[in-house]
């Protein structure tokens, strides 16, 4: 699942304890990287075993959703918002790439494996999502410009109001009826307004906010666990029979995701650090607010692509990361 996944933002650098991926926050946020898909994997078999323990959980995940987004608004610095002012066109092309190739690649998915019409409006809702904040700590390790990735993270975040709803209703319109409306609404309330509650707490109170860096990874890394948790006891039933090929979908998502974003940064002549980042901004998606949305306007059901997305997305990440960090510049 915006972390969906660990969350982590900044440029990394050596400075210490100040929550970039350089210094003690940057270390956590790997090792909430790393450990991640196996506490979500954790997570979804405790919802897969104990279904009846978490009925009636469904109306907290918005609210859960809100404290991942509050952390990610915490730890952002006025310099996340500097770096889209420096570079805005390979921002643009990075937001372009994002919301056109995902949400494309999600409806071709959906049709190319004929999904069932619950799963279909998932897995386009998870292609419609913003970045996943994993994202920036994956482009870190594979040596990407991690600059160029906050930037683009953070806008994608910003115009998922206006931008999510829409596509969503014009690409998973002919499976479920859409309520465009209400989502816009929704994102606001669980994305939006704990982002910026964060970001002016950060302002006010940095200096004693610091110190609890390191762990907001974790916080955020845990309650996405919860929101995997409820999401698959909601449909274990359906889980059981589609386990399988809601994996297939997610794959061939997320790995055409990274292979196209990989691409559209060489095609924009980006070089190769900021096709890195483009692979891993296109491909790692807000898997949260997915399956947040999904449980709030769809079913549980179409919400097991995004839990399924959550872990496979760090996997893959950070398997590609290793691969290209190798590979040098």
């Amino acid at each position: 699942m915006r972390t969906e996944e660990p969350v982590q933002r900044g440029t990394p650098d050596d400075t210490g304890d100040t929550g970039e991926p350089g210094g003690t926050g940057g270390r956590a946020a790997r090792r909430a990287v790393t450990v991640f898909p196996l506490l979500v994997l954790a997570a979804g078999a405790v919802g897969l075993l104990f279904p009846g323990g978490f009925t009636g959980w469904g109306g907290a995940v918005p609210y859960l959703l809100g404290v991942v987004m509050f952390c990610m608004g915490v730890t952002m610095t006025p310099r996340d918002f500097r770096g889209v002012a420096q570079r805005p066109w390979a921002v643009a092309l990075g937001l372009v790439a994002h919301y056109v190739i995902m949400p494309g690649l999600g409806w071709v998915v959906a049709h190319l494996l004929q999904l069932p019409p619950q799963l279909a409006a998932g897995v386009i809702l998870v292609g419609c999502a913003p970045s996943g904040t994993a994202s920036n700590v994956v482009t870190y390790l594979a040596r990407g410009d991690v600059a160029l990735s906050v930037s683009v993270a953070t806008v994608s975040t910003l115009v998922a109001p206006l931008v999510t709803p829409p596509l969503t209703l014009l690409l998973a319109g002919e499976y479920l009826a859409v309520d465009a409306g209400s989502m816009v609404a929704d994102i606001l309330k669980t994305v939006l307004l704990p982002v910026f509650a964060g970001l002016a707490v950060r302002l006010v109170a940095g200096r004693y906010v610091r110190h609890a860096l390191p762990a907001l990874p974790w916080l955020s890394a845990l309650t996405i666990g919860v929101i995997v948790t409820v999401v698959v006891a909601g449909s274990a039933d359906a889980l059981r029979s589609a386990a399988l090929l809601v994996f297939v979908a997610v794959v061939l998502h997320n790995g055409l995701g990274l292979a196209l974003g990989y691409g559209a940064g060489r095609l924009a002549r980006l070089g190769e650090p900021g096709s890195r980042a483009m692979a891993f901004e296109v491909g790692m998606q807000n898997s949260g607010l997915a399956a947040s949305l999904a449980t709030a306007h769809f079913s549980p059901l179409a919400a097991l692509p995004a839990a399924v997305f959550s872990v496979w997305h760090n996997v893959s990440g950070a398997v590609v990361a290793a691969w290209l960090s190798r590979r040098g510049r």
